[in-house]
């Protein structure tokens, strides 16, 4: 059952790290790849494609990864989405604020591939 991954990231190059990282799945498992260059663009994606995982930058202009999960958490129609908040803000109140707002995952940048992929394979129920 091919899933959708959507990365929401203001920095291009980390955008396409992600895609890069996650195209195996692309390849291999017909999951499909969005990608947003801002919060507010995110959410408006989340809501139309509604994705099955979302990798999201906390630190970005129009929205911010928070504001965008909070949004998530509190829109019944689009609820069960894995959303991954891959950040450079490392702090233990960063990362327990984001798993308070629905975060299923916390990662901190610079991120290693391996994990990210594990981490969508996990939560799109791929088997490795």
């Amino acid at each position: 059952m091919p899933g959708k991954i959507l990365i929401v990231d203001d920095e291009v190059h980390i955008r396409m790290l992600l895609e890069q990282t996650l195209e195996e799945l692309e390849e291999d498992c017909g999951v499909t790849i969005l990608s947003a260059q801002n919060g507010e663009e995110g959410l408006a994606l989340i809501r139309s494609e509604k994705p099955d995982v979302v990798f999201l930058d906390i630190m970005m202009p129009k929205l911010n990864g928070y504001e965008v999960c909070q949004h998530v958490k509190e829109d019944p129609a689009i609820t069960g989405i894995g959303i991954v908040l891959l950040t450079a803000k490392g702090q233990e109140v960063d990362r327990r604020q984001g798993l308070d707002l629905g975060a299923a995952r916390y990662m901190t940048k610079p991120f290693d591939p391996d994990e990210v992929l594990r981490v969508a394979r996990e939560l799109l129920g791929i088997a490795d």
